[in-house]
């Protein structure tokens, strides 16, 4: 892969070095682990509304959800 610089002297390209691949490895991981986190949050809020409609208790983590 390149990566793209802007300079004064205008686009310059060039490949990613080890540094840059280090880093994109732990971005990707810090959003996979973003994504998994916003998942089971979005889960857990369907679960309470399902629970709410349905009449059956809540768990603490459920209500902890809930906005009023």
């Amino acid at each position: 892969m390149k990566k793209h610089i802007h300079t004064p002297q205008g686009l310059k390209e060039e490949d990613f070095n080890d540094d840059d691949n280090a880093q994109y490895l732990k971005d990707k991981e810090d959003f996979d682990k973003f994504n998994a986190e916003l998942k089971a949050y979005e889960d857990l809020k369907k679960s309470a509304k399902a629970k709410l409609i349905s009449g059956q208790p809540l768990t603490e983590a459920e209500a902890n959800t809930i906005v009023l």
